[in-house]
């Protein structure tokens, strides 16, 4: 009796635990659950498995010789033969996931398919499909393609809104070229912005091992539902130290939604310049807490000053969800399409108001910079609008496009690079690019930004 009697007084702390474990488990959203103890989660990863595909490219690259072997007068002069010329192979592999068996569509990153000439979907059953190119947005990084097959599996997307710090997600991908691989592990961290990876950013980070060959993958919750696209990884010589980073899937989605319709993003514009809420301008504002994005420039004639919006408002909110900074906002603005409304909450001079917004078309202004320029031919050159992720002091004039194989293509420019200066000369706007050329209109320097890097490229 007494063994029996001291058995029940021990199951009491077990049994309590037991209910509060029940009663937090209630509040967790089923996706986020971690599997019962005892239990695995191999159901849900062979459900999943099918709709996560390996992605293999193969593109060509021309090798640059000898600007005097490429000069034909050169070559006559010296009765030098024509040689054909030369060339590079390469190939890359990544992952992707299928979003909608019915269209064939398969979702990855933007940088996996770059350039590339071929593209080969390899299913879990082992089929080879060739793949195209839907469209692609570099500023995110997600590209959306097509493959041509019956008995498709697809996966369903998440609200990633709903995800929280310490949800349980897995990352399915190919890392290495190994093929399908499985990693678990919980949200880190949310809305991770500021890592100069891509235009717009607003990452998940996971400690769910991620490798190279993982992006385009999928992280999907414990019961199999799509909630983020993974597409980078921090860590020595790009290998996993338990920080990875994945495209949320609501983001992934409102950019799919535009390929899908229009091949392209049509991204609108508020027409305003933006600065994060600092402890000092908070207390300067009289404000209690810093939060939200500070209107420091408003476009004339544009959709925020036909809406009423001024320098010195503080924007908390947009369409209904809280405005973290100012880069949350950006990001916010950047997903909406253009004739898209927006509604925000504002701070005015200490009081809190609502304005209601139109996205507007941006005006990019232009410049072909084969009239500026024969060794820039293939290159279309934008001013890029006032809070433009990649706007800045120190440019404000992208390679909106380069032709692949085009004299500018040859010389190393790339699409979305920053142009920061030509010949010395910074430049801010496009009017400024032929001027800053005629400099030395021979041997161009140029001055670029590249993601979160800056290079010096020469071009004769």
């Amino acid at each position: 009796m007494k063994r029996y009697a001291h058995a029940i007084c021990d199951s009491r702390p077990v049994l309590l635990a037991g209910l509060l474990l029940a009663c937090l488990l209630q509040t967790i959203p089923a996706g986020a659950r971690p599997p019962p103890p005892g239990m695995s989660l191999a159901p849900m990863v062979e459900r999943v498995l099918p709709a996560v595909v390996n992605i293999s490219t193969r593109s060509t690259v021309k090798l640059r010789t000898s600007p005097l072997l490429d000069d034909p007068v050169f070559r006559h002069f010296f009765s030098l033969p024509e040689v054909a010329p030369r060339e590079r192979k390469s190939a890359s592999l990544g992952s992707g996931v299928i979003v909608d068996a019915r269209q064939g569509h398969v979702l990855t990153n933007h940088h996996v398919i770059d350039g590339a000439d071929e593209i080969t979907v390899t299913l879990r059953d082992g089929r080879q499909l060739e793949a195209r190119v839907l469209g692609q947005d570099p500023e995110v990084d997600i590209a959306l393609l097509k493959i041509d097959a019956d008995k498709l599996v697809d996966l369903p997307i998440a609200n990633s809104d709903e995800l929280r710090v310490g949800d349980f997600v897995v990352a399915i991908g190919n890392p290495f070229g190994l093929g399908q691989t499985v990693t678990y592990g919980i949200v880190s961290a949310l809305g991770r912005t500021g890592l100069g990876i891509e235009g717009f950013e607003n990452f998940i980070q996971t400690d769910a091992s991620i490798n190279p060959g993982n992006s385009g993958g999928a992280l999907v919750t414990t019961d199999g539902q799509l909630v983020g696209i993974n597409t980078a990884i921090v860590g020595p010589a790009g290998g996993n130290i338990g920080i990875g980073f994945a495209i949320p899937s609501n983001m992934a989605n409102a950019i799919m939604l535009q390929l899908a319709r229009h091949g392209e993003v049509r991204r609108g514009v508020l027409g305003v310049s933006l600065q994060d809420v600092t402890p000092d301008i908070a207390a300067a504002f009289g404000m209690q807490h810093p939060r939200g994005a500070v209107v420091t420039r408003v476009v004339p004639g544009s959709a925020a000053a036909q809406s009423g919006l001024v320098p010195g408002d503080v924007v908390t909110q947009i369409n209904g969800k809280p405005v973290r900074n100012s880069a949350a906002l950006r990001n916010a603005i950047g997903m909406l399409a253009i004739g898209d409304e927006a509604n925000f909450e504002v701070i005015h001079n200490g009081r809190v108001r609502s304005v209601r917004a139109r996205i507007e078309e941006p005006e990019y202004r232009r410049l072909d910079a084969a009239g500026a320029s024969d060794s820039l031919a293939g290159a279309i050159l934008e001013e890029l609008p006032p809070g433009h992720p990649q706007a800045g002091p120190d440019g404000n004039v992208s390679v909106h496009s380069v032709e692949r194989g085009s004299p500018a293509w040859r010389a190393g420019l790339r699409a979305g690079d920053v142009i920061i200066s030509i010949n010395r000369v910074l430049v801010t706007t496009v009017e400024q690019v032929p001027d800053a050329i005629r400099r030395s209109p021979n041997e161009l320097l140029m001055h670029l930004r590249r993601g979160d890097s800056a290079l010096y490229i020469v071009i004769r």
